[in-house]
């Protein structure tokens, strides 16, 4: 007669867990200009123009701000084209990104 033991199948319970956010965080600077920021935020973080526009006077009024919250690849995908986007036009935009 078989053993009891070979006959059962252990049972492993895996539990998935999200990924991490996070922020993605544009900071004010006195060259990038406004209508500038509030290009990238629509084109790359696909803000609508009200939101786009919030977004960088808060930037400006208080010198940075989170523009997105992101998995980790997202973020840094993002970040990395707005700033590209913004060295190309000759603009020192400082974005950084930071865990949630």
């Amino acid at each position: 007669m078989p053993n009891q033991s070979q006959n059962t199948k252990e049972r492993t319970i895996s539990r998935i867990k999200e990924p991490g956010k996070y922020n993605v965080v544009f900071h004010n600077d006195d060259f990038t200009p406004m209508d500038f920021v509030t290009l990238i935020l629509k084109h790359i973080f696909f803000k609508n123009e009200i939101e786009a526009e919030t977004l960088m006077l808060r930037v400006h009024n208080e010198g940075k701000a989170i523009v997105g919250s992101y998995t980790y690849d997202i973020a840094m995908t993002k970040a990395a084209d707005a700033t590209n986007i913004a060295r190309k036009n000759g603009f020192p935009l400082r974005i950084t990104v930071n865990k949630a």
